[in-house]
């Protein structure tokens, strides 16, 4: 009786995907947040009059905290010694915190005229004092969702391994960007029927309700380990992480690899979609109340098959096979939005779709793929130091250098019109762009990103590490 109850939890496939489920709540709220700005940034720029260079600032604060101060990796070693119930509290906190501060900034008035400024050795920074407080925001919320995700990474291994463990993480991640797809999809509406900072208000109640889903999920966590006392799932002494280990972990040229593409590949998607609305509007002519839905069919396609690669993986293997395939999807698509004649939103719809399913290719092989390289207990801060290179390249540098590339080389005209703003009429200047520069600068991470992939495939091949071979145990 008492092996029955050891071996029921885990290997209740209601339970483990009802903790998948969950957790991925929580990382849907979460996205949702992650991504409800980028749509505004027409009304920043006409009503909050926010440059481009600032936009960017603000989208690349995200990673400041987890870059700067290494909060990341501390992250993951928290992760990896106080277990997913802590960090995942401590994440979900901290992206409630973040919002709420974020939302503050953006909607107060008090902050008007005020311009904060700091000296980068001969570079003096001046910053508008909203622009910084929401960036310190967006910074505080940065931490709680990178902490929160290699969070849920790792429970997803905790509970799946041996099983689906790539149609869980495809399945996770296609959850989660329900969040991004709702936030590129309603935030400019509801902002314009409302205010700028509306949208925001809304994902901070939102992540209210996932902090609730992750509280019931700590009940199923503390009966999973009751359940399973063997080490399955982190407790045996034996495995508990070591400082040493992070020299370990970035020791091995198989995790150099996955690491590098993971922060080409999303350089190429995440700082993207900060900028896709305004690219609707721009190139292909898309009306404002309508631009952000075509960029919302990125996470659409990733939601469909996302999990459905994780489960060919599972199945079939060609893990490394399957990220090559990925990255070359996501230059192509790059190309096509690069090339200044095909301008019709057609050809905008298509590319979008065509992105989603070398959004989904990556993914859903990639973090399956570093339990192969990885060992369990390493696994929190192998992922952590992941997302802290993702965190450097794609959600800090990218954006920021995207914004500062549209103001240096890409502005084509300015025009002062008249729109409603806070039931009055008030004079809005309206900044063309050209994106093709911009677009270049995303095909040349596919490029790179192929290149890793190509290698990460020859490393496998060399080493042996299974990652063309199925996860699924027979």
């Amino acid at each position: 009786m008492v092996e029955a109850i050891r071996k029921s939890l885990r290997e209740s496939a209601a339970a483990r995907w009802t903790a998948m489920a969950v957790v991925s709540f929580s990382m849907l709220c979460g996205y949702f947040v992650a991504d409800v700005a980028a749509p505004l940034k027409p009304l920043l720029e006409q009503q909050l009059h926010w440059t481009s260079s600032q936009y960017g600032f603000f989208t690349s604060s995200y990673g400041w905290f987890n870059v700067f101060l290494g909060m990341l990796v501390i992250g993951g070693i928290i992760l990896d010694k106080k277990g997913p119930r802590f960090a995942g509290m401590l994440s979900v906190i901290l992206m409630v915190l973040g919002c709420g501060m974020k939302w503050w900034a953006i909607q107060t008035h008090a902050l008007d005229g005020s311009v904060f400024s700091f000296n980068l050795g001969s570079w003096n920074v001046a910053v508008p004092w909203q622009v910084m407080l929401a960036s310190l925001g967006y910074a505080i919320f940065g931490m709680g969702i990178e902490l929160c995700g290699i969070t849920a990474t790792k429970i997803i291994v905790k509970w799946f391994k041996g099983y689906e463990i790539a149609l869980a993480m495809g399945l996770q991640v296609a959850i989660a960007r329900i969040g991004t797809s709702l936030a590129l999809g309603v935030s400019l509406p509801i902002a314009k029927a409302f205010k700028v900072s509306t949208p925001i208000l809304v994902g901070f109640l939102l992540l209210g309700v996932g902090l609730v889903a992750f509280i019931f999920y700590l009940g199923m966590d503390k009966k999973l380990d009751a359940s399973d006392p063997s080490g399955v799932t982190g407790s045996n002494p034996e495995d508990e992480f070591r400082f040493s280990d992070i020299f370990a972990i970035l020791g091995n040229k198989g995790w150099w690899y996955i690491a590098i593409l993971c922060a080409l590949f999303y350089s190429g998607v995440f700082p993207f979609l900060k900028y896709a609305t305004d690219l609707m509007v721009q190139k292909f002519h898309v009306s404002e109340n309508l631009a952000g839905l075509i960029p919302s069919l990125l996470p659409v396609g990733a939601m469909l098959l996302t999990p459905t690669f994780g489960g060919i993986y599972d199945k079939k293997g060609k893990g490394a096979t399957i990220m090559v395939m990925g990255s070359v999807l996501i230059m192509t698509v790059h190309i096509i939005f690069a090339v200044p004649f095909l301008n019709n939103w057609l050809i905008a719809v298509f590319a979008m779709l065509l992105l989603g399913v070398g959004f989904s290719l990556v993914p859903s092989a990639m973090w399956p793929s570093v339990p192969k390289i990885i060992p369990e207990r390493q696994l929190g801060t192998a992922y952590a130091l992941i997302f802290f290179l993702q965190n450097l390249v794609a959600l800090m540098f990218a954006p920021w250098f995207i914004g500062y590339v549209l103001d240096k080389w890409c502005i084509t005209g300015k025009t002062i019109v008249q729109k409603m703003i806070d039931g009055r009429m008030q004079d809005v200047t309206i900044t063309s762009y050209n994106y093709m520069i911009p677009m270049m600068v995303f095909t040349s991470f596919g490029v790179l990103a192929i290149v890793f992939a190509l290698l990460l495939k020859a490393e496998d091949k060399k080493k042996g590490y299974g990652l063309e071979l199925p996860n699924q145990k027979s």
